[in-house]
């Protein structure tokens, strides 16, 4: 009598997620604490990395609003080690390059320190610098006024100042209203306007600025400007900086320092680049701490499931299936964790930004990045669980029943 081969047996994907799925349910507080491990170390390479975009983000946007075709002019070191100055004409002279569409200078008033009023401890001077400033500095630098108003031809030859926003701060200053003075190299000057801060030249936050005139007539000011800002087309701007040296001072072009206050903002980012490269691999740690704790889970799992795992066997269940079995339960838990994680991470990212007034960006290939990392955790804790668990004998998963 023939008898018909018997239909072998099958676990399809969507079985093996249902059959991995009816395990975890089975212990959930097990589950939800291995799970968490993995979220722990994806939420922190989601966020490290969310947070180190949305940041260079806000820098680059920087510096499209400000412009990256700003020069700074400064004295430079002699070979004598004397006190180099740049001459009164410079800024007249830088002018006269031929692609500068801007030039303006700031002067140090040596010897002279401001106050908040003529009884404060002349040593006490809050690390402010008092400088003589051209009209055209605002444009020039991409400065604004948040309170009152700049210098004009008018203002330039009385005593008023105008402070940066850190001198400000230090002063105790919060509005102008034609009321507030200062105690400046020996007399009362009045407070005509604060800035906000200027990206790229941070130099004058912490300084009280006065008119170039009202600063020689009052201040024993020289005339002789200490720093030199241009601006030029963006194109022109590698060549306006290799002219500045010999514009400025012709008979000795390598006393003349000549930087791009951008660099500083770009080098900036690339230093938060190096520091995001650190987090990750703590990340990383976090990570495979919590692949460890999805390993130990699931050993702890196959031996506590040897009935279930020699009945399925004695069902016609091969090895095969119930590798998949396990695996599919390591993935999974795996993949929840790697869920709950970029969710957090993402939650971290988009709050972190917000405080800080940046725009949230949180680069697509991250959350791939986590999903492949969790499938791979996944696979890699659970693989030597499910292969222990495949290679039992039914005879002796039923023994310990």
């Amino acid at each position: 009598m023939n008898r018909a081969n018997p239909t072998p047996s099958r676990l399809g994907p969507r079985d093996t997620v249902r059959v991995a799925a009816a395990g975890l349910r089975a212990r959930p507080l097990r589950a939800v604490l291995s799970a968490l491990g993995i979220a722990i170390g994806i939420a922190a390479m989601v966020a490290v990395v969310g947070i180190s975009a949305s940041s260079r983000a806000e820098v680059n946007e920087q510096l499209r609003a400000l412009g990256t075709n700003l020069l700074t002019v400064t004295p430079g070191d002699s070979f004598d080690g004397e006190e180099v100055t740049l001459p009164e004409e410079s800024v007249d002279m830088v002018s006269r390059i031929e692609p500068v569409t801007n030039v303006s200078a700031v002067g140090a008033v040596e010897d002279t320190a401001v106050y908040r009023n003529d009884r404060i401890n002349e040593k006490e001077t809050n690390a402010l610098a008092v400088n003589a400033a051209r009209l055209d500095l605002l444009d020039t630098v991409g400065g604004t006024v948040g309170s009152g108003r700049w210098l004009d031809d008018a203002l330039a030859s009385y005593p008023t100042v105008v402070l940066g926003s850190t001198a400000a701060e230090r002063l105790g200053i919060t509005h102008t209203d034609g009321s507030v003075q200062v105690w400046l190299g020996g007399e009362w000057f009045t407070v005509v306007g604060i800035l906000d801060p200027i990206p790229l030249a941070p130099e004058l936050d912490s300084s009280a600025m006065v008119g170039w005139q009202a600063a020689s007539d009052r201040l024993g000011f020289d005339g002789t400007p200490t720093t030199i800002y241009e601006r030029s087309n963006e194109e022109a701007v590698d060549k306006v900086r290799s002219l500045l040296p010999a514009t400025v001072n012709p008979s000795d072009p390598q006393e003349v320092k000549v930087s791009r206050p951008s660099d500083a903002l770009a080098a900036q980012a690339a230093a938060d680049e190096t520091l995001t490269s650190l987090l990750l691999a703590l990340g990383g740690v976090a990570l495979l701490v919590g692949g460890i704790g999805v390993a130990n889970t699931m050993v702890i799992a196959v031996l506590e499931r040897r009935s279930e795992i020699g009945l399925r066997r004695a069902l016609g269940a091969t090895r095969a299936h119930v590798r998949r079995q396990f695996l599919g339960e390591a993935v999974l838990l795996a993949g929840l964790g790697g869920i709950g994680g970029a969710v957090l991470g993402g939650v971290v990212t988009a709050v972190f930004a917000a405080a800080s007034g940046w725009s949230f960006a949180l680069p697509v290939w991250v959350l791939a990045a986590a999903a492949g990392a969790t499938v791979v955790v996944g696979v890699v804790a659970g693989a030597y669980p499910a292969g222990r668990a495949a290679r039992m004998p039914p005879s002796e998963a039923l023994s310990t029943v």
